[in-house]
């Protein structure tokens, strides 16, 4: 009785919350890329890209951390048998995804790069069913998965557009599809590996981990990190805040409420990549071009659609 008396089930507080997390995670698009200006780090510098991702996944990690100890009132700490989910995590959910997410986002746009982003909630659905063997796939689930992909293929300019490679390139488009391949296998290991270890636990140490192996690795390449002005230092906190904010309050509310009723609520975090890049980075035309607009509504469709709710799925 104490859950459902709670403020974080009552629908609008639920529809707020999970709105303001899906605009955190939409602003990661156009906060990279400023960032990348803000310290100077040119398209093909690799090394000072994986520095700056590890700096910032570094941040979200001790911030995750401490929010969770907050909420627990205990400082949160990993059982020594939790160090053999937490290391394969920080590889597969930190140093792979975001290795690829940023090498993409240095040559995409941010329109491009939030909606494609978007393809892993369809690739978790067909690893947990196909790969993990988590949950069943329905036909429900194809038609959302389908929606959701012909709205990216859509973006892309079509099947002819994507096999010549006219419009599309793989150190772009093609790096967010692999950055989103791990994102959709890190989300079946996290569904797993829970069962064994407070998932705010496993995000906040992967996070903390990865974020110094892929420090690290841009170091030795020789990359480097320079404050050039203030704004690094606040747009450095605010990358780590994205993740640290964004995953603690969505853990509230699936904490509080059935997966379902916050998982639906998905769909706004293509929407708001969109409109911030068009805000921040001035991408208005392609984001409100008739193809931006048509994906963007076909990858909400599927997202939704796949996230409805049947007791008959079992999953």
């Amino acid at each position: 009785m104490e859950e459902k008396q709670t403020i974080w089930t009552k629908p609008l507080v639920v529809f707020l919350a999970a709105l303001f997390c899906c605009i955190l995670w939409g602003s990661a698009t156009p906060a990279i890329k400023i960032a990348y200006q803000l310290f100077q780090i040119d398209g093909s510098d690799t090394a000072s890209r994986l520095m700056l991702a590890g700096a910032r996944f570094t941040i979200a990690g001790i911030m995750t951390i401490l929010f969770g100890s907050l909420l627990k009132r205990k400082f949160l700490f990993p059982k020594p048998a939790s160090w053999k989910y937490i290391l394969p995590l920080a590889f597969v959910q930190t140093v792979f995804q975001y290795y690829f997410f940023f090498l993409s986002l240095a040559n995409t746009t941010g329109v491009r790069g939030s909606i494609i982003n978007a393809s892993g909630n369809f690739l978790a659905i067909l690893f947990a069913a196909y790969l993990f063997r988590m949950e069943r796939m329905t036909a429900r689930k194809w038609i959302g998965c389908i929606t959701g992909f012909l709205g990216i293929v859509l973006l892309l300019g079509g099947f002819k557009a994507i096999f010549d490679g006219s419009n599309v390139t793989l150190n772009g488009e093609g790096a967010m599809l692999a950055a989103d391949i791990f994102y959709a296998l890190s989300g079946c290991m996290i569904k797993i590996f829970s069962q064994k270890e407070d998932p705010v636990v496993l995000s906040g140490y992967q996070f903390f981990i990865g974020g110094i192996i892929v420090f690290l690795i841009g170091a030795f390449m020789g990359g480097s990190l320079v404050f050039h002005s203030p704004a690094c230092v606040w747009n450095l906190l605010y990358m780590g805040f994205i993740s640290a904010g964004a995953y603690t309050l969505w853990g509230i509310l699936l904490k509080y409420n059935p997966v379902s009723r916050v998982s639906i609520l998905g769909f706004l975090n293509p929407v708001m990549g969109v409109l911030l890049s068009a805000v921040f980075l001035g991408e208005n035309k392609e984001a409100f071009s008739w193809n931006g607009l048509l994906a963007l509504i076909l990858v909400s469709i599927g997202i939704i659609v796949v996230n409805l709710h049947k007791k008959t799925d079992n999953s």
